[in-house]
């Protein structure tokens, strides 16, 4: 029972199309499966990861997206004979799926915002808030949809926190930042400068990178001068220990919103990538994050006084994490790894 996942990180890209396939792989596990990956590039914080969890790991040597990139991906299913392929990510199209398609596999394509002129898969995911089935007019007869939140793939270490209630503390104290895997624009040191500008004498911060970020020695000279308790964290694994921690997030627009949500954690939300601005803009519209815009709008004046708002405004944080928590309810990578099942019976 193998799946085979193409997909890609980078600083350009960030981790997100990794780790949503991580979940999918573990809740395919978990049913007695096993997860093959096939990347671009290297990535060694990422496939630690993926070797701690005894996925096996192949690289391929190709122009990504292209016609030779989804032969040697057929070539490595010919080999591994899975019973799904996977394919993550924005530079794969129509033909891409074609190509897959024509090898005989099952094909389940990751597709955020309607990216494909045309659609061959079997299943097509959108676990966001903004899914509609207008995206995939251009499909196959026999192509299904899995579209919202329902469908929302949380990694099996949130699993845990099923049950959990959160506190709404009077005051916020405890601040977690957390903007993506990479954060190539460095908005992570905007976020610290504009802590400084909070009035509180009692914050603790703690930031978390990811091992693509090029900026951590910038950071570290930053944390180390701050007049306020902040600590510095890359590659972590305890994320939902970290917002079960917080009071309130200072996030990235991104996969990591629906980790949040499902951990009712208010979050202010930093847009950083043109794919995040529809999906932002409706989790501010519904009440579940404050969505604060395009990061290069955003002054550190501004995200201070944002700070410091919502530190002292306990019934907004008490509805953006109720709602959140409605939004997402963490078993979307069963459903999703169910409907692969049954396709197969």
């Amino acid at each position: 029972m193998n799946i085979l996942i193409r997909a890609d990180a980078s600083a350009q890209i960030g981790t997100g199309h990794i780790m949503r396939c991580l979940a999918l792989a573990q809740a395919w596990q978990d049913q007695g499966g096993r997860a093959i990956f096939v990347l671009s590039n290297k990535s060694p914080a990422l496939e630690a990861r993926l070797l701690s969890e005894q996925m096996l790991i192949l690289h391929l040597s190709v122009e990504v997206g292209s016609d030779e990139d989804a032969h040697q991906t057929v070539d490595f299913a010919y080999q591994f004979a899975p019973k799904w392929v996977v394919v993550d990510g924005y530079h794969f199209g129509a033909e891409y799926q074609k190509a897959i398609k024509d090898f005989g596999n099952s094909l389940l394509f990751f597709d955020d915002y309607g990216h494909s002129n045309c659609y061959y898969s079997d299943l097509v995911l959108n676990q966001n808030i903004s899914a509609h089935q207008d995206l995939y007019i251009n499909r196959e007869p026999y192509t299904k949809l899995l579209l919202g939140t329902d469908y929302t793939l949380l990694r099996k270490e949130f699993c845990q926190w099923l049950q959990w209630h959160r506190k709404i503390n009077l005051v916020a104290s405890k601040i977690l930042v957390t903007l993506g895997g990479s954060d190539p624009d460095n908005v992570t040191l905007k976020v610290i400068q504009a802590l400084q500008l909070v009035n509180s004498d009692n914050l603790e911060v703690i930031v978390v990178v990811g091992g693509s970020n090029p900026h951590y020695e910038k950071l570290q000279a930053e944390v180390a001068k701050s007049r306020i308790l902040i600590t510095l964290q890359q590659n972590v694994t305890n994320m939902p220990e970290l917002m079960a921690w917080a009071d309130i997030a200072i996030a990235a627009g991104g996969s990591t919103n629906w980790e949040l949500a499902f951990m009712g954690l208010p979050s202010l939300v930093i847009t950083v990538a043109d794919n995040q601005k529809d999906i932002t803009a409706k989790l501010d519209r519904q009440g579940v994050i404050i969505n604060l815009g395009w990061h290069q709008n955003v002054t550190i004046e501004g995200l201070s006084l944002a700070i410091q708002d919502l530190i002292g405004d306990r019934p907004h944080r008490e509805t953006m994490s109720k709602k959140g928590q409605q939004l997402v309810d963490g078993n979307g990578a069963k459903r999703v790894v169910s409907a692969m099942v049954s396709m197969l019976a």
